[in-house]
């Protein structure tokens, strides 16, 4: 049995569940993770270390947080493009606040709360406004950005506390880092939510038809203004992370994070064009962009070769389904 709007293989009832499991698409992409991480082993000797394989998950896991919540939101029809102004908008406000003598608690506090605010401002133009997402976070996404270049303009803020630098640099026990921890938290966090919830079964709802999910009594307007929030929360996290890390904050920071997010989680199973999709392969999806990132770095490969790649693996997930759609109608 597969999805009519993505041409992927879905579990029929009916079927031999081990059968249903092998022919799925995260099996497909657990298959994926292996290959690339055997031709890593071969191709870099460097790979295998285990301080590499810990440098590795600080490749993907910024922006693997940000995809967990952009899943819901695309499965229930709707887009977020500004989650790296976003980014860059609350890094900005953390160092402006670090000016003002703010400690760590409130660095983080603050970088939160701007991500969540600007969630829940694209999310009132789209639910309160009616306006179209991708016209909104578009325009939001030039509006953050614009506004961190206005407060920092060519200069950059540094000299973070060492407390807030662990967020970003430190590990949890031997090789494990905290960022990796709390990505698997919350993937698990949104595991339960997405499909173990009845909140999950409604944004699966919406995704399909919104109208009738309307006239069934589920409040579309509500739970898509909560998911654009959990999307700016989630970004307000990744930028007290990514800022943490890095040790500064520019008002260039995070660009291109929109795109590999989205990638996530369309390589992940999650439909473009709504109602389906799982958290089991965003995260499967998130590794596989991780080995092949720091894959691709080992071997000495231009950063712009690797924008190429996601771009082009991005079209990629995104036509095939449709191609293979179109391939069945016609045999």
């Amino acid at each position: 049995m597969s999805d009519v709007t993505t041409g992927r293989q879905l579990p029929n009832r009916l079927d031999n569940p081990l059968k249903s499991t092998l022919l799925s698409w995260e099996s497909l992409l657990v298959l994926v993770a292996v290959v690339i991480f055997v031709f890593n082993s071969y191709s870099s000797p460097y790979f295998l270390n285990e301080w590499s394989l810990s440098d590795m998950t600080f490749n993907f896991t910024e922006k693997a947080l940000i995809a967990l919540a952009m899943a819901l939101l695309i499965i229930s029809g709707e887009i977020d493009l500004s989650v790296a102004a976003i980014i860059a908008l609350a890094s900005t406000m953390m160092g402006l606040a670090l000016q003002y003598g703010a400690d760590t608690p409130v660095l983080v506090a603050v970088g939160v709360g701007v991500g969540l605010l600007c969630g829940a401002f694209n999310g009132f133009l789209v639910t309160g406004l009616k306006l179209p997402s991708i016209v909104v976070t578009i325009g939001t996404m030039s509006l953050f950005r614009g506004i961190a270049f206005i407060v920092l303009g060519d200069k950059s803020f540094g000299n973070y506390p060492a407390s807030f630098g662990w967020f970003g640099q430190g590990y949890v026990w031997w090789v494990i880092s905290f960022e990796l921890v709390l990505f698997l938290v919350f993937a698990a966090v949104y595991f339960v939510l997405l499909h173990r919830t009845n909140f999950g079964r409604r944004v699966f709802a919406i995704g399909n038809n919104d109208v009738a999910a309307q006239f069934s009594g589920v409040r579309v307007d509500r739970i898509k203004f909560i998911l654009f929030c959990l999307t700016g929360l989630m970004s307000g996290i990744a930028a007290v992370l990514l800022t943490a890390r890095l040790g500064s904050t520019r008002p260039s920071i995070a660009e291109g994070f929109e795109l590999e997010a989205i990638t996530m989680v369309v390589l992940g199973g999650v439909s473009i064009l709504g109602g389906a999709g799982s958290i089991v392969g965003v995260v499967l999806a998130a590794l596989i962009m991780g080995l092949v990132t720091f894959g691709l770095g080992l071997l000495n490969v231009p950063g712009i070769v690797m924008s190429i790649f996601i771009g082009g693996l991005l079209i990629t997930v995104i036509a095939l389904p449709i191609l293979f759609r179109m391939w069945r109608q016609r045999a």
